[in-house]
């Protein structure tokens, strides 16, 4: 990962206006983005050529075509013409990674903090507990990144990563547990399963959290059947879960039941599997396609390989991946 400026500095004190906007602006925003991107950003202006979408025959946002999360690992997905601050690097087994040009950290920044703020809270509110093997031994992770700065943010001694230490996470859960401290517990599935077999314990005052992600160390799990599982072992009727990938600057977060819903700046969008141009309705599978208003200085309109559903009130859940495609690290349980 390259880095120009510290990566613990704040962010600035402006704030973005995409961050201002409500569900009803995100699609004027998302008009006058395209039309931006269209102009600076070739690979996804010849990728709208390719299928006729000029911006003056887009008239509805359904139009606005969606560059495939492939071209993040083919091509240099940028609009303008900048030296990236950050690199971030996807996970993989087999390929070649998917990058993300990142112009301004602070803007990444502000999208986490704020994405996450809007559902759980004041980040200072929690001790925030990381189990991420595997990615933090990647710093080109976003997710890393990410997780590292929440626990900055928290203030709290107990806060930090726990890399493969299970029993010092676990004396630590006790101790919070025992005091009534709020706590969050993030981690990538495998090794959530992991503790979560070593150290089976009741946890009242701690929320737990997947980001997804088996990284080729066992068979993938049906969602509920993953979340009944942990749900046993830590002795909680829910278990929370993250919604990202390299390719996007913002995240949904799913509090149970797998429905995850966007902060404002973000909208998940499901097309037809046999017709990538066609929105699904709503409630009908599809694949996900997302818009990104924080993706200002890549592409904010991108193709994912997952399969899910849109629900009217605008949340989505992932029911798998298309078939033929490799499964990301960051990429939620496969059904």
């Amino acid at each position: 990962m390259v880095l120009t400026q510290n990566p613990e500095e704040r962010v600035p004190s402006g704030t973005a206006p995409i961050f201002q906007t409500d569900n009803a602006g995100l699609d004027h925003l998302a008009f006058q983005l395209f039309k931006i991107q269209y102009a600076g950003n070739r690979v996804f202006r010849d990728f709208s050529d390719a299928l006729g979408r000029y911006p003056d025959r887009v008239t509805e946002l359904r139009q606005i075509p969606f560059l495939p999360i492939e071209f993040f690992k083919t091509h240099r997905v940028v609009t303008g013409d900048f030296e990236p601050a950050l690199v971030f690097e996807s996970s993989r087994t087999t390929g070649p990674a998917s990058r993300h040009l990142v112009r301004d950290p602070g803007l990444y920044r502000e999208s986490f903090r704020r994405g996450f703020e809007r559902i759980y809270g004041p980040v200072r509110d929690y001790v925030i507990l990381g189990l991420l093997p595997g990615y933090l031994e990647r710093p080109s992770s976003s997710l890393v990144f990410m997780v590292k700065d929440l626990i900055r943010c928290s203030g709290h001694p107990e806060s930090g990563f726990y890399l493969r230490d299970h029993e010092k996470l676990h004396r630590t859960l006790l101790d919070l547990e025992n005091t009534g401290r709020k706590a969050l517990l993030l981690g990538v599935t495998f090794a959530l399963l992991d503790f979560a077999a070593a150290f089976p314990m009741k946890l009242e005052h701690t929320l737990v959290m997947e980001t997804g992600g088996m990284k080729g160390r066992g068979r993938e799990m049906v969602r509920e059947a993953l979340h009944a599982t942990l749900g046993k072992s830590f002795g909680v009727h829910r278990i929370h879960s993250e919604y990202g990938m390299t390719e996007l600057l913002s995240q949904a977060y799913a509090r149970e039941n797998g429905r995850f819903r966007c902060p404002p700046w973000m909208k998940a969008i499901a097309v037809m599997e046999d017709d990538p141009l066609r929105e699904a309705a709503p409630g009908q599978a599809g694949t996900l396609n997302f818009i990104d208003l924080a993706n200002q200085d890549s592409c904010a309109f991108v193709a994912t390989a997952d399969t899910g559903i849109v629900h009217p009130d605008g949340s989505f859940e992932v029911l798998g991946r298309m078939d033929g495609s490799a499964l990301r690290g960051c990429s939620l349980m496969t059904a």
